[in-house]
């Protein structure tokens, strides 16, 4: 016979993923009303509307609003304490910006408690390891949760970091291309937003995308000068910036665009080779490794088993 304990639980489990699974396509059912005007005009305006993007986005429906809306207020307080506790506010969002990083400040705090609550449940199995295996005290094994959980919310903060610095490096890589790129649109008689506007257009990478955000910022009303001045404080690239100077300098002076910008597009390269000679000197010591430990020893075996084998053979 089955109890009616066990038929209440089955009942319960099969009720909520009844639940769960209606509310899910009660979520996909397509709204009949008619749009606003926001939603209308919402496309047109994404290149350059935070707003417009925040409101594209596809949103999710919370099948537990009860327990969202009890759980917010703990979440929230848990993130400003982190915050304060980890500080460097304006470095976070700095990364943010030059990772093309679409999450805001709390969202990344909160991507960083979320995995520092899993490096907590990691610790916590891991202690329970160690504890099963041998026996520790309760300081220890409270000591290998904290460094669990400490170090899951720095590698956080260390992926943020490795992908703003290959972010930098590939608009690095890409910025002398571009600016012959523009050189040679300017030569053929385009003004500096048409020669943006094609750059933006026809070519693909990181900074190609940025400029293009300037472009649709000018569309939108915003000088050109005070754009690519925000473009270059939120990436703050020392290339770019000095490319930026010359060409705002240049716009306010009337000099020639196309030979300020040749002339930029001839010291990003001189500064890339220089980058290059200088990791090369960084890595002459490392390259001398394989060298001494692998190559030589080789060698060595190589030129002295002849003599061994005939040796032995004479004996």
């Amino acid at each position: 016979m089955v109890r009616v304990a066990d038929l209440a639980g089955w009942g319960l489990l099969c009720g909520l993923g009844l639940g769960l699974g209606l509310w899910s396509l009660a979520s996909l059912v397509p709204r009949l009303s008619r749009p606003r005007l926001a939603n209308r005009v919402a496309p047109y305006l994404i290149d350059f509307s935070p707003g417009a993007r925040e409101l594209l986005r596809r949103r999710t429906v919370d099948p537990l609003p009860v327990i969202g809306a009890l759980v917010a207020p703990l979440v929230g307080r848990l993130v400003t304490l982190l915050g304060r506790v980890l500080g460097g506010a304006p470095t976070i969002e700095l990364r943010l910006r030059q990772s093309a990083s679409a999450l805001t400040l709390e969202q990344f705090r909160s991507r960083q408690l979320v995995w520092g609550v899993f490096g907590l449940a990691a610790g916590v199995l891991a202690s329970l390891m160690v504890g099963r295996t041998q026996t520790t005290s309760i300081p220890l094994q409270l000591g290998i949760v904290v460094v669990f959980g400490v170090a899951a919310v720095v590698a956080r903060d260390r992926l943020l970091r490795r992908a703003a610095d290959a972010r930098l490096a590939r608009i690095t890589g890409e910025l002398p291309t571009v600016l012959e790129f523009l050189t040679l649109s300017l030569s053929a008689g385009e003004g500096i937003l048409d020669a943006l506007r094609r750059v933006g257009r026809v070519s693909q990478g990181e900074l190609a995308s940025e400029l293009s955000g300037v472009v649709g910022e000018v569309s939108a009303g915003r000088p050109l000068a005070e754009a690519l001045d925000a473009l270059a404080a939120g990436v703050r690239l020392p290339a770019l910036t000095r490319g930026v100077e010359q060409i705002t300098g240049a716009l306010e002076r009337g000099s020639p665009l196309a030979e300020v910008l040749r002339a930029q597009a001839q010291d990003a390269r001189d500064e890339a080779k220089r980058g290059l000679l200088e990791l090369a000197g960084k890595k002459e010591v490392a390259m001398l490794v394989p060298l001494v430990f692998l190559i030589l020893p080789v060698t060595v075996v190589f030129a002295i088993f002849p003599g061994i084998a005939v040796l032995q053979m004479g004996l």
